[in-house]
């Protein structure tokens, strides 16, 4: 192969949504993440295909849906999921295909024998300081070629610990009480965060935005660092860099669910082959997509039928391509395990239609959101709404959510059972069971059965 391929950095936030400057969300400050979409291509349809750390993790590492993959939620602890032991990922592909394979940062994926990185940092060695764990990397992107990076920031990620009732420290995003060495600290006051719509204006939510703002900074700074030092070791110009997150905010509305802001997600691509620049591309991807377009890029895209995604390198560039896909596919069925809510869903770029497969049960909560104070204080005020949905619609859903995206974005009116969209359903029902026959998903059978 030749010597001139491009060397690959894929950097994975965690748990960050369309907050950046550049996807047009006011209050935040990301002038790196703001200048990478400068010099490349920002998706503006992209998605993960389910709204949980480890899981969305798999899919990105396999590019195979993760009920396919077996990593059915989270990974560690007394979860337990892991991908079957015959799933090749990404690693192992590109290691076959003459790169050097390394990570850093946050890990989240299992068994580690089928995910062999020819080098890696201790888990956690960094913690939430981003701008060390980029440093850490310059001996190794100063090495050789090619290679390929993977960067997982554990940031924006709410921290475990008490539970907390009102928005007081410990932080729950991990911020610091004073800087770290040689980083300073950026903080945001409570007053001037914006609220988005699926979440309340409360004390908490403020407190904790902009706690989650503060967090964000610190990763921008860390996606900073790093491309300082691709330009520095003189990398940059030969390397493809993909910026993602591996799924929305960790709020009620997005982070373990389907809705818009659970897995309407950033991706930033900035390649030395492209020649527009500050671009936008709304192609419909998804995160399914991602191990294949490595692949292309490396020049190892030599199967492609054995992944559910496929490559996008060829529409970056395009602003809305042709002859690209109409719809796109998601399908979350645990976050930890007891977090059991299969959905499947289907997004057009006007509608979204979900299937609630155990619409009997009450939505239950990651232990993360439960604890947060914003969902705490909603609990303790008696809250009827969260935000622009109703506690009572959050928490007990149907077995059929249809949303006209181009009038609802907020995904409130549900049209599921207005007999003009009869059809509508019907069809969208045909291409799921579609869909899950051909990715060989077991809750296929949840038609028949029930």
């Amino acid at each position: 192969m030749s010597d001139d391929r491009p060397n690959v950095v894929l950097m994975v936030a965690d748990d960050h949504g369309l907050h950046t400057g550049k996807y047009g969300y006011p209050s935040i400050r990301t002038p790196n993440l703001d200048a990478l979409a400068d010099e490349g291509v920002r998706f503006t349809n992209a998605f993960c295909t389910t709204a949980s750390c480890a899981a969305s993790r798999s899919v990105i590492l396999t590019g195979q849906y993760n009920h396919a993959n077996g990593a059915y939620g989270h990974t560690h602890a007394r979860h337990h999921f892991s991908c079957f032991d015959d799933v090749i990922t990404l690693p192992a592909l590109l290691n076959r295909a003459g790169y050097h394979t390394a990570r850093v940062g946050k890990q989240h994926y299992a068994p580690e024998s089928l995910f062999p990185f020819k080098e890696g940092f201790p888990v956690g060695k960094f913690g939430r300081d981003d701008v060390r764990m980029a440093e850490a990397c310059r001996e190794l992107i100063r090495s050789g070629e090619p290679f390929f990076l993977y960067w997982c920031s554990m940031n924006p990620h709410r921290g475990a610990g008490p539970l907390e009732t009102h928005p007081c420290r410990p932080d729950r995003f991990g911020n610091p009480l004073e800087s770290f060495p040689g980083d300073a600290e950026q903080f945001f006051d409570d007053n001037e965060v914006v609220v988005p719509p699926f979440l309340p204006d409360t004390p908490e939510v403020r407190a904790e935005l902009a706690q989650y703002h503060q967090s964000v900074a610190r990763l921008d700074r860390g996606v900073g660092r790093l491309m300082q030092v691709l330009k520095e070791e003189g990398k940059y110009e030969n390397t493809v860099i993909l910026y993602i997150s591996d799924n929305g905010m960790a709020w009620p509305s997005a982070k373990t669910t389907l809705y818009e802001p659970g897995m309407n997600l950033p991706l930033i691509v900035r390649s030395p082959f492209q020649k527009a620049r500050d671009a936008t591309c709304d192609g419909l991807v998804t995160w399914a997509d991602l191990t294949p377009t490595i692949l292309d890029f490396a020049g190892a895209y030599d199967n492609p039928k054995v992944f559910h995604g496929r490559s996008f390198r060829g529409i970056l560039g395009h602003a809305s391509p042709l002859d690209w896909r109409e719809e796109i596919y998601a399908a979350h069925t645990f976050h930890e395990i007891t977090n059991y809510y299969p959905m499947r869903v289907i997004r057009t770029k006007q509608y979204k239609f979900i299937w609630n497969v155990a619409h009997p049960l009450t939505y239950s909560s990651g232990s993360d959101l439960w604890r947060s104070a914003s969902w705490q204080g909603a609990l303790r005020d008696g809250l009827r709404t969260f935000g622009v949905r109703s506690m009572d619609a959050y928490l007990h859903r149907p077995r059929f959510e249809l949303y006209d995206l181009s009038e609802d974005p907020n995904e409130i009116r549900n049209l599921a059972e207005c007999p003009e969209h009869t059809e509508l359903v019907e069809s969208f029902c045909d291409k799921l069971k579609q869909f899950q026959e051909d990715t060989r998903d077991p809750w296929l059978h949840k038609w028949e059965y029930e």
